[in-house]
């Protein structure tokens, strides 16, 4: 018996939660640069740093709620059902963030983005397959491997990555945490039920939670010579990488095949190395090139593809 969930007719549209999710991915490419200039600017640890990152998130998406008219749901989602879902996505955020820094120390930044980037894609289409009833097919499958060839090209090309275990397992540890935090958002948004910009910002209080003790552990104030640029980065980080991104992360995850969604955030690695060359002074090498027009070139396909499937499906409904 099939595990598909009937879908219902989505507020957005697949067209404009895939511009969402471009917008994102993107967005969440500018962290990493933005964090080499706050290491650079003061003794902040990565977790302290995630913590700020989503107690700012949680701040910007609570005024943003307080400040505009929200439109009543189409569906009523049960408060429990609610409460389950914001929990398991704030757990699920936190261990994402928080396994993956502990990766990078572990193992270095190049085999835990492999690792954890990589993996993301695969864990979301087996679990969209068995769980919502998903199919990749094949040119969904010829695209996850072509932007993970593409990932791999480079991350690793012309690096000297050292791989330790201990690592690469909190890297897969990480990419379970993504690829639950995925498929919750697609599951609940085949109901048509609930509150997107609600969900976000609750799930980012849990992921606050979540955080607290061990950035209090590692020490959240930073010293630093130039607090007003710490304070200026951090703002950044909170209300783009992170705010504005995780919320049409989230939009756009509702109303997109999961597998889909995995292979559009890869845009991040592709933002980030293309911030390095230009704003941190970073060789522009061929691997670099090699692997952003593979994992581009992935990206175009799958969207486009989605946007087809989606109209086809349109006009048999309509027929």
């Amino acid at each position: 018996m099939s595990n598909a969930v009937s879908p219902v007719a989505p507020a957005l549209s697949v067209g404009r939660g895939l511009s969402y999710l471009f917008v994102a991915g993107v967005a969440w490419g500018t962290a990493g640069a933005a964090a080499s200039l706050l290491y650079r600017a003061g003794d902040l640890g990565p977790v302290a740093l995630s913590f700020w990152r989503c107690l700012g998130g949680l701040v910007l998406l609570l005024a943003a709620r307080c400040l505009r008219r929200r439109p009543r749901a189409a569906g009523c989602e049960p408060w429990r059902s609610k409460a389950v879902r914001i929990v398991v996505t704030g757990l699920a955020l936190a261990v994402f963030q928080t396994a993956y820094f502990a990766a990078v120390e572990a193992t270095g930044l190049a085999v835990a983005t492999v690792v954890t980037l990589g993996a993301g894609p695969v864990l979301i289409a087996l679990g969209a397959r068995f769980t919502m009833g998903e199919l990749l097919g094949r040119s969904g499958t010829a695209a996850v491997a072509g932007a993970l060839t593409g990932l791999a090209v480079l991350v690793l090309g012309g690096s000297h990555a050292t791989v330790r275990p201990w690592g690469v397992v909190l890297a897969v540890l990480s990419a379970a945490g993504y690829a639950v935090m995925t498929l919750v958002t697609r599951r609940w948004g085949r109901t048509g039920t609930g509150d997107g910009t609600g969900t976000t910002a609750w799930a980012f209080g849990v992921t606050v939670l979540c955080l607290l003790p061990f950035a209090l552990a590692e020490g959240m104030v930073p010293h630093t010579a130039h607090p007003g640029r710490v304070v200026l980065l951090l703002v950044y980080v909170a209300a783009v990488p992170t705010a504005l991104a995780y919320g049409l992360y989230f939009a756009g995850a509702a109303v997109v095949r999961s597998a889909t969604v995995s292979v559009i955030m890869l845009l991040e690695p592709v933002s980030a190395a293309v911030l390095a060359v230009v704003l941190l002074g970073e060789r522009l090498t061929l691997p670099t090139v090699a692997g952003t027009l593979l994992m581009l070139a992935a990206v175009a396909g799958l969207a486009v593809a989605e946007a087809r499937g989606a109209a086809a499906r349109r006009e048999s409904v309509a027929a």
